[in-house]
């Protein structure tokens, strides 16, 4: 895990400073419906690729240094490929994956882009015409320099996942230098076929306008940025981000979308998560968050629907926004298909934004959050 920290600590840039929330658009009645198709479907960004309404994140698969209390065997290989399985069976088709994820850079035993195209092989020997939507990402390494650099880091991707191209891949997170050089690298990898779209990940309000500008002038669209994205964090609305992402056309994936878990009620304060994720929710934050779990139950009830449903669709219905939660097995992935085809009203919405205002994982910004 110190590896990861360091890497964390020298690569990833994520926004710290709060402003107040502008924009913030919701879907409401509790009569809501949409058709099976309308819901299915969701145009990434402004480019021509549609993918599932809800992702799945595969960022625990293989992972040994923030995941799976530090081990990695068959046992997990076969409840992750259960998830897979699942999530498809229940119209979920767009996985997320990285490079580092399950790496040894970040101490992990097995590669997760590694898992996931076994996972995709097995499954189309057995229905050829299984659709499987496939985004991952380029690490911003410091020694990684100019526009090959993304090029054949993509081609290394598409090599241990077993494809000749993949739907969207992202920038992981803004470089320290030659950050204009990646984004060149984005555009070589559309133009010479090996990617359907293309987007940026942890990126905030300037350089994803940044991005988004470079991209544009050679005529390829940034299809998404991907950030951190929950009830209980909320940056994205504070930021600018979310508010960019909307009016450049941009969709917003939301990784943690669950807030790595504890949105779901499954842990308190005498049960708080093992591992890494205990140093940010501490019993003492777990106390703090009853009251908004509570009401999210309660929520839930109404509907009949669980506490993972709710938060989801309470993404959802901010517009543009397209989670995807991480699944290790085939009972979370089966859960997940429930946060469609129903909405929140506004009302509740609105209740639940406010009983999360004041709670904020100590630590979250500094942390690993995908």
């Amino acid at each position: 895990m110190a590896t990861a920290m360091n890497v964390t600590s020298a690569c990833f840039y994520l926004e710290s400073n709060r402003r107040s929330v502008h924009g913030v658009r919701v879907v409401a009645s509790k009569n809501f419906s949409v058709s099976k198709t309308e819901e299915d479907k969701v145009k990434l960004g402004a480019s021509d690729l549609k993918v599932s309404r809800l992702g799945l994140g595969a960022w625990s698969w293989g992972d040994t240094g923030y995941w799976n209390n530090s081990e990695w065997d068959d046992a997990k290989t076969k409840a992750a490929k259960s998830a897979f399985d699942v999530s498809i069976d229940g119209g979920i088709t767009l996985f997320d994956t990285a490079e580092v994820y399950g790496s040894w850079l970040l101490n992990g035993a097995v590669n997760s882009e590694t898992i996931l195209g076994s996972f995709i092989k097995e499954r189309k020997q057995k229905d050829p015409e299984v659709e499987v939507a496939v985004a991952t990402k380029f690490a911003a390494l410091p020694w990684r320099l100019g526009r090959q650099s993304v090029v054949k880091a993509l081609k290394d991707s598409l090599s241990r996942l077993g494809l000749s191209s993949v739907e969207l891949y992202q920038l992981h997170w803004p470089g320290i230098w030659g950050n204009e050089g990646y984004i060149d690298g984005l555009g070589d990898a559309v133009e010479q076929g090996l990617v359907k779209a293309v987007g940026v990940s942890n990126y905030d309000e300037s350089k994803l306008r940044n991005a988004y500008k470079k991209l544009k002038e050679r005529g390829v669209p940034l299809a998404a940025n991907q950030v951190n994205y929950s009830l209980i964090y909320r940056q994205p609305e504070e930021n600018g981000v979310k508010a960019a992402c909307d009016e450049l056309g941009v969709t917003l994936i939301a990784y943690s979308p669950m807030a790595q878990g504890v949105l779901t009620g499954k842990y308190t304060p005498e049960n708080p998560p093992s591992g890494p994720r205990g140093k940010i929710y501490t019993p003492e934050f777990l106390t703090k968050l009853q009251p908004l779990l509570k009401r999210i139950k309660e929520v839930g009830q109404s509907y009949s629907k669980t506490n993972t449903q709710v938060i989801l669709n309470w993404l959802l219905a901010q517009e543009n926004v397209l989670p995807i939660p991480g699944a290790k097995n085939a009972q979370q992935a089966e859960e997940f298909a429930g946060a469609l085809g129903w909405r929140l009203t506004s009302e509740e919405i609105n209740e639940l934004r406010s009983l999360a205002q004041d709670i904020i994982p100590l630590g979250f910004a500094q942390t690993i959050g995908k």
